[in-house]
C-alpha cells in the first residue's frame, strides 16, 4: 500500500517535518512493506518556508536578518523561485520569522507592545532581490498592530508612531501615514499574495483583537483597548489611503472588512493596503509542492496537527488535505495530538477516521514530554488498522 503522510506542525512540540518522520517511524513498525511518501505541509504559519524549501529544489534560499516582535535582531530567510506566475521571480517569506509568537518568552507575550516591523524588513529584502511576485505566509503571530509596524519599516511613517505596538496606535495623528502612497507605488508592479488560513475581518466580534489577541497574552480589557486602537488606525488610513471602489455598488472598498484582514493580528489588513490579495495558505502550499499529482497515486493519506478542533474545519492543513484527497478519491485519516471534533463534523470534510495521541490529562502530559515517541506509537496502531499487508 502507498501511504502519503502529510501533516502540519504540532504547535509547540514538533515541526511538520518532525511530525511526518515520527508518523512514518510508527507506521513502519506495523506495516514495514508499505510504501511511504512524506510531505510535510503548512497553512502559512510557522514552518511555511521550510516546507516549501524542502519541496522546491529549484528554489534558492536567501538568508536575511530581521527583527522579532520586540525589535531584537533574528535570522530569517527568503525562498526565491524563478518562472512562477507567468514566468515571474517569486519570493516566499514567512511572517512568523519576524512576528511569530514562538519568538517570545512566556512573560514577553504582550500584543500591546509587539510590532510587525520585521515583516516590513523582509518585504524590503524581497523587493531588493528583484521579486515580481511575493507570497507572504501568515500565521502564528504574537502581534496585534494591523501591520502598522510593517508599514513603518517600508517608509509609510515613523517607527515612533507606527512600530511601538498595537496599543500606541490609539494616539496616531492624522498625518502618521503620510508616506503610504509612496510605499504603495513601490508595490504597484508586484503581485502580492497574502497566504493565510484565517478569514476574519480586522475589527468586530470576529476580528483580530476579539478572537486572537487573548491567545497572545491580552486580557479582556486589553483586547478592547486594542480594538479601539485599530479603529483609530483605520481612521487615519481612510484619511490617507485612496480606496478602490466596489464594482457592484460603486462605493469605496472597506479593506478592514475584507476576509483575512484580521489575520496575524491585522497584518493581513496592512498587506491589503499595499495591494495584497488573500489566498488560502494551505491551497498555496499544496499547489507549490505538487500535492495533487502525489495524492492521486496514493492509496491512503495520513495527515495531522497538534489539536484537531473547530478551527481545523476552516482553512487549516487538515481541511485542505481532506478536500484535495476527496477530489482524488483517496481516503484520508487524521492523527492529532488531541481531537475535539466529533465524527459527524469530521465526515463533512470527507475524513475516514480521526485518531488522538492523547485522550486523558495523563496522556497529554506524556505527549508533551515525549512527542515523537507518543505520536509514533499512535501511528503504529493506526497502521495496524489500515494496512492490508499487516
Amino acid at each position: 500500500m502507498h501511504v502519503l503522510i502529510a501533516p502540519d506542525c504540532f504547535t509547540g512540540t514538533l515541526t511538520a517535518t518532525q511530525a511526518a518522520e515520527a508518523m512514518a517511524e510508527g507506521w513502519r513498525r506495523s506495516a514495514p512493506d508499505d510504501l511511504l511518501t512524506l510531505m510535510p505541509l503548512s497553512d502559512g504559519g510557522p514552518g511555511f518556508l521550510d516546507v516549501l524549501a524542502g519541496a522546491r529544489p529549484d528554489g534558492t534560499t536567501v538568508l536575511a536578518t530581521t527583527t522579532d516582535p520586540l525589535g531584537r535582531e533574528v535570522p530569517a530567510a527568503l525562498l526565491l523561485v524563478e518562472g512562477e506566475g507567468d514566468g515571474r521571480r517569486t519570493a516566499y517569506l514567512e511572517s512568523a520569522q519576524a512576528a511569530g509568537l514562538h519568538l517570545l518568552a512566556a512573560d514577553e507575550r504582550n500584543p500591546a507592545v509587539t510590532s510587525t516591523y520585521g515583516v516590513g524588513l523582509l518585504l524590503d529584502a524581497a523587493l531588493r532581490e528583484g521579486a515580481e511576485r511575493i507570497v507572504v505566509g501568515l500565521g502564528g503571530s504574537g502581534t496585534n498592530d494591523g501591520g502598522a509596524g510593517m508599514l513603518a519599516a517600508l517608509g509609510a511613517g515613523s517607527a515612533h508612531d507606527l512600530a511601538r505596538g498595537g496599543l500606541a496606535l490609539a494616539d496616531l495623528s492624522d498625518a502618521a501615514l503620510k508616506g503610504l502612497e509612496d510605499v504603495k507605488d513601490r508595490f504597484a508592479a508586484v503581485e502580492l499574495l497574502v497566504a493565510t488560513d484565517v478569514d476574519s475581518p480586522l475589527l468586530g466580534l470576529q476580528g483580530a483583537s476579539a478572537v486572537f489577541a487573548p491567545q497572545k497574552g491580552a486580557s479582556p480589557a486589553l483586547a478592547q483597548s486594542l480594538e479601539a486602537a485599530l479603529g483609530r488606525f483605520t481612521e487615519v488610513v481612510q484619511r490617507t489611503h485612496q480606496s478602490s471602489r466596489d464594482l457592484l455598488t460603486g462605493r469605496p472598498r472597506r479593506l478592514d472588512k475584507e476576509p483575512g484582514a484580521g489575520a496575524a493580528g491585522g497584518l493581513g489588513y496592512g498587506l491589503m493596503l499595499l495591494g495584497g490579495r488573500r489566498v488560502s495558505g494551505v491551497e498555496e502550499v499544496l499547489r507549490a509542492v505538487g500535492f495533487s499529482s502525489v495524492v492521486s497515486a496514493a492509496d491512503l493519506v495520513v495527515t495531522g496537527e497538534g489539536k484537531f478542533d473547530w478551527q481545523s474545519l476552516r482553512g487549516k492543513v487538515v481541511a485542505g488535505v481532506a478536500q484535495a484527497a476527496l477530489e482524488a478519491a483517496t481516503p484520508t485519516v487524521v492523527i492529532a495530538g488531541q481531537t475535539m471534533v466529533g465524527r459527524r463534523e469530521a465526515m463533512t470534510l470527507g475524513l475516514s477516521g480521526t485518531y488522538a495521541v492523547a485522550e486523558t490529562p495523563e496522556q497529554v502530559e506524556a505527549a508533551i514530554t515525549d512527542p515523537v515517541g507518543t505520536l509514533a506509537a499512535r501511528a503504529a496502531r493506526v497502521a495496524a488498522t489500515w494496512s492490508p499487508g499487516r
